[in-house]
């Protein structure tokens, strides 16, 4: 292995234009705190929508295809499965479902690892969470023709593998190394392990949004990471190629797979920034017509009274608007809780119109 080995990571030098994708990258996080504070119905709407993208791309690239109005009822809902490829969605449904609700409990060690594997065929009679117990070979198709194109870690050897996987990644990480560095490089070792006899590439497309999300890269709860894989997915298996060469060895070269999982992220972080754009443009006359309601109506005033004279506005929205006013200093509450009573500051434009 050696891909998070610290003299390995300390070797590695960055292009000019790989480091203005890092920079990029460091900006578009930066934008994206601020974005996870806007318009709550929106936020809802991608994390939605993400969630269905990710779980049929994630299947889909490994030939499992379940039709979309069922993958929709099944992503969204307890539905229950009918059939191997309808199982497997679901199982991947609710391992996503566990990171996206306690990412931050679940630490990055083999049970986790094991535990999501058993979480992706809890519907189907395979039992999971057990490493591979024979060989599996990475095999290439051309034509009628087969080869192997790449020899995972034996499975006597796998166990231990692991294990080495884990402490490396916990060394790299306490000595501060840039997670952009060691998360890709972690899947890449786990997907060179190839742990268990099947479903590696979901889980390891789990385990890397679950680091992500630890390292408070959350941009995969608005896009589907793994639809931009399924994408671009001929660049994504062949700089996995390319990066695997002389894996075992210690003398692979990282930086086609890095490069891919920049430009993977680089794709989300953009397209969340249009998708947003786009969509606080259409929800911008339901912020107009709760300000103006706000300052129209007779003080005191409750949430309820506003939301009575904006029809189609929900409650959360008026709520963000509130808040979002509260913090402008145009409004302030008078009494707390759910019977909650709101006024406007008076400003000193207010005092020259009533002067008049």
């Amino acid at each position: 292995m050696g891909s998070l080995d610290p003299a390995y990571l300390d070797s590695i030098r960055l292009s000019p234009d790989q480091v203005s994708v890092l920079r990029s990258l460091g900006s578009y996080q930066g934008m994206f705190r601020s974005f996870e504070d806007q318009d709550p119905e929106m936020l809802e709407e991608l994390r939605k929508l993400a969630k269905i993208e990710s779980i049929g791309s994630s299947n889909r690239l490994e030939g499992i295809i379940v039709e979309h109005g069922r993958l929709e009822e099944i992503a969204l809902s307890p539905s229950v499965p009918v059939g191997r490829s309808e199982s497997e969605v679901a199982g991947y449904r609710d391992a996503l479902d566990l990171i996206h609700g306690s990412f931050g409990k679940i630490a990055p060690d083999t049970a986790s690892i094991r535990e999501l594997h058993e979480i992706v065929y809890s519907y189907t009679p395979v039992k999971g969470g057990a490493w591979k117990t024979s060989e599996n070979y990475i095999i290439e198709r051309v034509g009628d023709r087969t080869h192997i194109r790449f020899r995972p870690v034996k499975a006597k050897d796998t166990p231990e593998a692991m294990e080495n996987l884990i402490r490396e990644f916990e060394i790299v990480s306490s000595m501060g190394y840039d997670p952009l560095l060691t998360v890709p490089l972690f899947m890449l070792d786990l997907l060179c392990i190839h742990p268990f006899s099947d479903g590696n590439g979901r889980v390891a497309r789990l385990v890397t949004l679950l680091l992500l999300y630890r390292e408070g890269y959350h941009v995969g709860r608005y896009i589907s990471l793994e639809r931009v894989v399924e994408q671009t997915k001929e660049r994504y298996y062949r700089s996995l190629q390319l990066s695997s060469q002389g894996w075992h060895d210690r003398e692979h070269d990282t930086m086609p797979w890095l490069s891919y999982f920049w430009m993977v992220l680089l794709k989300a972080y953009k397209e969340i920034e249009e998708r947003a754009n786009r969509m606080l443009k259409g929800k911008g006359s339901k912020t107009i017509a709760v300000r103006r309601a706000v300052m129209s109506l007779p003080e005191p005033f409750s949430l309820s009274e506003v939301k009575e004279e904006c029809p189609g506005v929900s409650h959360d929205m008026v709520r963000h608007v509130l808040k979002l006013l509260k913090q402008e200093g145009s409004i302030f509450a008078t009494s707390r809780g759910r019977g909650a009573r709101w006024r406007r500051y008076i400003t000193d434009t207010d005092d020259s119109t009533q002067s008049h």
